[in-house]
């Protein structure tokens, strides 16, 4: 008898603790989704002039339209496009009115026309402040030779070509440059997997159950045959 207490015990222990873990990744979900929705509404509100104090913890998002004049100097950070294959973001230098120097990202290029890209001269545009967090333990260094990155950091970026700590993301810009496409922010990048760790979570709650309650029927029909 206590044997079998303390098998129920395992069980139902298990159980409620995957069970809980299904439903902590539901609460989860409902908070992602919430802050999705606040992205979105930031990314397409009307574009503002650039603040005179960039803030990330403030401008994030913060849609904004600049004048300014590419320097010529850019990286390229490596990157791929469905159906269309590998190639480049480009991150350009970008000097505005004012003198101050800022980071532009202009969007995607073809890895085989990456050599043949010119900018120069200036342009008007509607974009996004961004701070990407895409650097991690895997990311590995620089290019340097090639002037290839595998990743935006601002931060990094902004001292290798001289400018301010400020990425803004274009979503258009006048005129156009022939091969590169805009990659506008937009929250469909952003990963939001709850709902599929929450069902992982309460299926193996189930199989769970359903294993201990067979184990304990085997068990019990075994000691059945045995008396």
């Amino acid at each position: 008898m206590p044997h079998k207490f303390f098998t129920w015990l395992f069980i139902f222990v298990g159980t409620a603790i995957l069970l809980s873990l299904g439903q902590w990744q539901l609460e989860r979900l409902i908070w992602k989704q919430s802050v999705l929705v606040d992205i979105d509404s930031k990314i397409s509100g009307l574009p503002q002039r650039l603040p005179s104090k960039v803030l990330e913890s403030d401008h994030k998002y913060m849609p904004v339209q600049i004048f300014g004049k590419l320097t010529g100097n850019y990286i390229k950070v490596l990157a791929s496009q469905k159906f269309i294959g590998a190639g480049y973001r480009i991150i350009s230098s970008l000097e505005l009115e004012n003198g101050n120097i800022i980071l532009l990202d202009l969007g995607f290029i073809r890895h085989e026309l990456a050599s043949n890209i010119s900018l120069n001269g200036s342009l008007n545009i509607i974009g996004n402040l961004h701070w990407p967090n895409e650097v991690d333990f895997f990311t590995p260094d620089p290019d340097q030779k090639n002037n290839i990155w595998f990743a935006r950091d601002v931060n990094a970026l902004s001292k290798k070509l001289g400018t301010e700590p400020i990425l803004v993301v274009a979503k258009s810009f006048t005129p156009s440059i022939i091969h590169l496409d805009p990659l506008p922010i937009d929250t469909e990048n952003i990963p939001n997997n709850h709902k599929q760790y929450a069902i992982t979570w309460f299926s193996l709650a189930f199989i769970w159950l359903g294993m201990g309650v067979f184990f304990i029927y085997r068990t019990s029909v075994s000691r059945g045959r045995e008396i």
